[in-house]
Order: C-alpha cells, then structure tokens, then sequence
C-alpha cells in the first residue's frame, strides 16, 4: 500500500487525500474508481473474496477487555500470533483482531471518545486472525456488502452502528441484518467515532491538512488527551484568501455528493482563521467565536443554530461553509488506513487494507433556483 497519510514522528500530518475519491453521484469533485483492482490512489490492493473469521456481538469493549473476555482455545496457538521477526526481515506474521484492537487503541484511544458515544469492538473473536481491513465512514448493508465480497475480515467504520440501545438484533430490520452478515461472513465490526474526531490525525486534523491550515491547535482541547487532542480544529491560511475562492477549494477537495458545499457570507469577504470539525459541528459555535475565526467549515449545519451563529457575527464573521457529514469525515479514511499500517507493520505484522469506494451519504439529488434569463 502506497503512503497516503500518517503521523510523523513529530506529529504531523503529510497530505490527506492523495488524489482518493469515492465513487459517488452529485455535484462535487470527480469520483474516483470504485472497487476493483485498487483503491484509486492509493495502491492499497483490492483484490477476489475471501472469508475471515467468525464473529461475536460486543457493545463496544476496549482491545485489553476484549482480549481477557475470550476463552482460552487450544485453537489459540494458532490463532496468528508469531515471533518478533528478524531485524531486516519482511513482516509475514498475520495479527489477530486483539492485536489488531491494541495498535487502533495506540491511534484512537478510547478514553478520548465522548461519555455519550459508543466506541470499540462491536462484532468478531479476539483470537481470529485478521489479514484483510476495509475502513469506511457508515456500517451501512452497502458497505457491508462491499467489505464481505472483498473478504475483509474487520471493517473499521466511523459512525457506531449500535449507538443506541437495542432490544433485538433480528434480520428483520437493517441494523439486524448488518451483524447477521458480518458474523455470518466473519468480518469483525470495529468503530472509531468521537475517539478518532479528538486524536492526533484524526477527522478534523485531516481537514485542516487538506485545506492546508498552519499554526493548528484543538478547537475544544479534550479533558483526557495531550494538548493537541481534542474535537475540532483552528489555524491560519498561509495566506489572505476572499471566501468565494477558499469555497471552491473546499469543494474541489471533497467526494462527489448530492448536496455540493453551501456557503453563508459575502463572497469577498477575506479569510485566514479557519476553524474546522468534521461532521456535525453546530454545537461548537462558542468555542468557534472564541477562536476568532474568520470562517467556519462543518457539516450538518441545522436552520436555527446557523441562523443564531449569522445574527451574532461580527463584521459577517464567522462566514460559514457547510459540508456533507459524510464526505466531510471521508477524507480522514485513507489517512487511519495508512497510520494503522504502519503501526502493525512496526509490530512485525502484514495485512492488505482498502478503503470503502460505497458513497453513503443519504441524498441522491438536489434542486435549485435557475439564475434565469
């Protein structure tokens, strides 16, 4: 898999996007190759079906509990598990989804995740080798479908499937019919929500990368973290630009959805404080005037908050640039896949990741005013 987007040693961050573009319908960027062969940019393989390992239902336990939770096997000698290789050598070892668990705990610890947020293993056995890794932003049947036909045995997936309490998880409805294909094909279900929003290189680090921000810090510094971490980010362009033009970069730079990029104030109004969160952002808006931001980029910007966010700027600031959430949380897909390489790489082990080409984002098609004659 060719280098898309990691951490350095020193934290930052190399170029998010790499020219990836998920196949998908609307008025945005190109879409790129859907999955065959490669995933668009990255060389990451996409190759025939495979199977993986069996699975197990958890409602979000952490790598360590997970583990100590799983019965001791006489199948666990043979479970991946191998020596450290030699200084030099190709890694050849296949990790087991505990180990696999131990490296995303290393990228996406989650004591960052929020109290209301549901993170962690949802599906698979911790013994089960895991040789194949599909990351995508929804655990929707699409894309679930998408990881089992390529043979993916963890999807690691953005949003949380069980967020909310559930009394059944029968097939007879969609989330029923989602664990019922990941254990029937035994792919493991791993999400990393809020817990990838906060960490170093996560959602909004990617953003602020993409849109090639400076100076970077936290827009909400977490209670738990490093003084890097936490949701949200804020920093300065390299240079003065109107908000018409730093618009449209934003819009070349994101996947092709239905609903485009919208944009609340004056078009020549000049920007360089950018605050950014991807997905939905409008409960950040103290913390955005705090920052004394120029404009701020978000996602799922609702009629009153927006509103509200309008009648209490100063000078037309914060203007305002709202996003897909799922394309706005798309960028940062190649970038955890590349950081979760290496780290299991670094450990000795080898496995194949991809990144879902499945658009999920909910809308199809938008209508608009014409400008007339």
């Amino acid at each position: 898999m060719e280098r898309v987007d990691a951490v350095d040693d020193d934290g930052t961050q190399e170029s998010a996007t790499a020219g990836l573009k998920p196949a998908g319908t609307g008025d945005g960027a190109a879409a790129g190759t859907a999955v065959a062969g490669t995933v668009a940019g990255t060389g990451t393989a996409v190759a025939d079906t495979g199977t993986g390992s069996a699975g197990g239902i958890s409602s979000g336990a952490s790598a360590e509990a997970a583990l100590a939770a799983e019965p001791e096997s006489a199948d666990d000698t043979e479970s991946g598990v191998a020596a450290e290789p030699e200084e030099g050598a190709e890694p050849e070892a296949t990790p087991t989804l505990a180990e696999v668990l131990l490296a995303a705990e290393e990228l996406w610890p989650e004591s960052l995740a929020e109290e209301w947020d549901k993170v962690g293993l949802v599906t698979g056995r911790p013994r089960d080798p895991v040789s194949r890794i599909m990351f995508a932003v929804d655990p929707t049947l699409e894309v679930v479908s998408e990881a089992i036909a390529w043979g993916a045995d963890l999807l690691v997936t953005h949003h949380p499937l069980l967020l909310k309490g559930v009394n059944s998880v029968a097939a007879t409805t969609g989330k029923g019919q989602v664990i019922h294909s990941l254990i029937e094909s035994g792919c493991a279900l791993l999400t990393v929500h809020t817990n990838g929003d906060s960490a170093v290189g996560g959602v909004s680090d990617v953003l602020a990368d993409a849109l090639g921000l400076v100076e970077v810090e936290p827009l909400m510094p977490s209670a738990l973290g490093l003084p890097e971490e936490g949701i949200g980010r804020v920093g300065q362009l390299p240079t003065l630009e109107t908000l018409g033009d730093f618009a449209q970069r934003v819009f070349e730079m994101l996947p092709a959805v239905a609903s485009g990029v919208r944009v609340a104030g004056d078009s020549t109004g000049l920007v360089r404080r950018v605050a950014v969160c991807g997905g939905a952002g409008d409960g950040l808006f103290d913390a955005v005037r705090a920052s004394r931001a120029d404009v701020y980029v978000t996602a799922d910007l609702r009629h009153h908050p927006a509103s509200e966010a309008r009648e209490g700027a100063v000078n037309g600031r914060p203007y305002l640039v709202d996003l897909s959430h799922w394309a706005s949380e798309w960028l940062w897909l190649p970038a955890a896949a590349m950081a979760l390489e290496n780290v299991l790489t670094d450990q000795g082990y080898a496995v194949e990741l991809a990144v879902s080409q499945t658009n999920s984002d909910p809308w199809d098609f938008i209508l608009t005013p014409g400008l007339g004659a």
